[in-house]
Formats: C-alpha cells, sequence, structure tokens
C-alpha cells in the first residue's frame, strides 16, 4: 500500500467492536476498574489514545505510558496439591480488545484460595507477588543530585547483605524457607490497537517504526472465519526497557532485605527518569506521524463554508494581511482626492 492510498471503509463488525470499547473508555476513572495496579488510562497517553480512536478504523484495546515498578516476586513452589498456574509474566500480552486500560500484571489481590494453588512466571510476577512502588512519572528526586533515602521511598528495608541467598526456590525446612526476590524495572510505552484491515494496520506500523518503536507487530492477520482480517497491532520499543534485582523478601513478604549499595538505587531511578524523558519523545514522535498519515489519506481539510481549511495562526494572519491591504487602498484613494485640482465654476459668459 502506497502512503498515499485511501483505507478501505471499516466494516459493520469492526464498527460495533469499537462502539463497545469506546463505551468502555467513557467510563469515569472513578467508576472503571481493572486487573492493573492503577486501573485507569494514563494520562500522559490519553492525547495518543484520543488521536487513534478519533480515526477510522483504529480503536485502542490496552496501553500502558511507560512506568517504573518494584515489587516482590510471586511464590516459586505452591502452597497447595493442586497444579494450577497463573504466570502472568508479560506486559505486553495481546488484549482481547474488551477494554482500555494498562494490562494486567498478576501482581494484584488474590482471594487466599487462589494464592495458594499459584506460583510465579519466570519474570517473577504472579502467584501472590506484591507491589512496592508504581509510578508513570519520573520521580521528582531522581537524577537531581540530592542524598535521597531510596530504599524508603521504594518500600524496601535497608538491610544489606552481602550477595543474594543462594536458594530462591524452597530449600530444606522452616516456615521461612522460600525467599522471594525483589525487582526493579522500567518498562516503556505499550498499546494494543484493533485496526480495521491490513492497510490499517501497515499503517499504524510504518508511524510506530519511524518513530522509534521498533519491535513493533501485528497479529491475528488472517481471520478464522470468512470475515475480513482485523490485525492487532502492538506497539513497543523493548529497548528501552531496563531490569534490575534488589534484594530478597521472606515467604510472609513482609521481612525484606536489601542486597545492593543506597547509592545503586540511586543509579537505577536516575536511568529510569532519562528513560522515562526518551519515551515521552517516542510517543511525541509516534503521534506527530500518525497524525499527518491520517490527514494526509483524509485529502484537503475543508472550513463548514467549503472553503480551504486553516489553523487559528492561518486565519489571524490572512486576517492581518487582509487588513493591511484594506488600510492601504483607503490611504491611496484619499491621496487621490487630495492631489485632484479645483475646477473654477464661476468664469464670465461672453
Amino acid at each position: 500500500m502506497s502512503g498515499s492510498s485511501p483505507l478501505p471503509s471499516p466494516g459493520p463488525a469492526f464498527e460495533a467492536r469499537k462502539l463497545k470499547i469506546l463505551e468502555q473508555l467513557a467510563v469515569p476513572d472513578a467508576e472503571y476498574s481493572d486487573a492493573s495496579p492503577k486501573g485507569t488510562v494514563d494520562v500522559g497517553i490519553r492525547p495518543l489514545l484520543a488521536e487513534i480512536n478519533a480515526a477510522a478504523g483504529f480503536v485502542t484495546t490496552s496501553s500502558c505510558a511507560g512506568r517504573v515498578s518494584v515489587f516482590v516476586e510471586g511464590r516459586k513452589t505452591a502452597a497447595a496439591t493442586t497444579t494450577t498456574m497463573a504466570t502472568g509474566d508479560d506486559q505486553d500480552d495481546v488484549n482481547d480488545g474488551s477494554g482500555g486500560t494498562e494490562q494486567s500484571d498478576g501482581l494484584g489481590p488474590m482471594q487466599p484460595a487462589v494464592a495458594a494453588q499459584t506460583v510465579a512466571g519466570l519474570g517473577g510476577k504472579g502467584g501472590g507477588g506484591t507491589w512496592l512502588y508504581v509510578s508513570h512519572d519520573p520521580h521528582p528526586l531522581a537524577g537531581q543530585g540530592m542524598v535521597v533515602d531510596w530504599a524508603k521511598e521504594l518500600g524496601i528495608t535497608e538491610e544489606q547483605e552481602d550477595e543474594l541467598p543462594s536458594d530462591t526456590t524452597g530449600g530444606s525446612g522452616g516456615c521461612h524457607s522460600e525467599r522471594r526476590l525483589i525487582h526493579f524495572k522500567f518498562e516503556p510505552m505499550i498499546l494494543h490497537v484493533l485496526t480495521a484491515s491490513h492497510a490499517h494496520a501497515q499503517l499504524l506500523l510504518r508511524c510506530a517504526l519511524h518513530a522509534g518503536f521498533r519491535e513493533s507487530g501485528a497479529v491475528s492477520l488472517v481471520s478464522p472465519n470468512n470475515e475480513p482480517a482485523t490485525p492487532m497491532v502492538a506497539v513497543r520499543s523493548m529497548g528501552l526497557g531496563l531490569e534490575s534485582l534488589l534484594g530478597y523478601a521472606e515467604d510472609d513478604g513482609r521481612r525484606r532485605r536489601l542486597t545492593v549499595p543506597p547509592g545503586y538505587l540511586d543509579t537505577l531511578m536516575t536511568i529510569g527518569s532519562a528513560r522515562f524523558a526518551e519515551n515521552g519523545k517516542r510517543i511525541e514522535r509516534f503521534e506527530t506521524a500518525f497524525g499527518a498519515a491520517t490527514a494526509r489519506l483524509a485529502g484537503p481539510r475543508r472550513n463548514p463554508d467549503g472553503g480551504a481549511w486553516e489553523d487559528a495562526a492561518a486565519r489571524r494572519e490572512r486576517m492581518r494581511a487582509e487588513g493591511l491591504r484594506q488600510k492601504a487602498a483607503r490611504q491611496a484613494e484619499r491621496r487621490a482626492e487630495e492631489e485632484q485640482p479645483d475646477i473654477d465654476l464661476t468664469g464670465t459668459m461672453g
């Protein structure tokens, strides 16, 4: 598809699905909840979502503007005999299109009966893990050269040990035999967009790649039935991601130990702040590229009277130029009147 080729009109099934998703997005934040730690659309990404959802053939299904988090991983061994497992490990699992908020991470509150039956995935999420710190904005003290008690800020008890425990999967005995690792994680923006056709998906992917989201891709390229395919596009940039281990917690989750020096925490928070800034630049580039691409396909914008559309700045400049021309014309007319010679009408007749 060339950059100027018109996109196909979305089918009725896609339009119905988009309407349902947008109705859910319109629910006030105070009334909306999901399984993510925040549960609402991030403020920093709302302009981008509005731009995408206003375009025909596109609708956002899940999003995260980017975040820094510190969490205690879930249990590595099941506390019950059941074999049920819930990993919940990937931030970028494709949503089914039924919602528009941040992806669930498997660390939210769990019922005791369920928590006893699940174990964490390889990334540490799920299985009764605990959030210690989550922010979708850089910490105001990060990178400022100030002395900060980051262990306290991040919810970690600052009791250092020489090295990580050699056995983090259980051990031979004691009621506190399992130690769970404490993770630090920076995750850049991730966005899932349902598209009405391959052409829509291709346009979105071009914009994402151009903006720096190089790990973006699409799934559901082939429809399982005779209906047109509606690809799901994941916009992401894993190269900005950062993860590190900070310490561990006893299996009750309340006794935490820091195994890195305080200066290391300061370094991580400073790096996280810098990556928030780069993440914001990529989001802005993506929004600009998408807006320009859809504007080209829509053709020249028109005013309500059918004339060529102009923004407020262009209109002000046009009105100013017209005013100057009219003023110059009036001045020229007055000068012409002043320079016209008087005609003597009092002469005598012979």
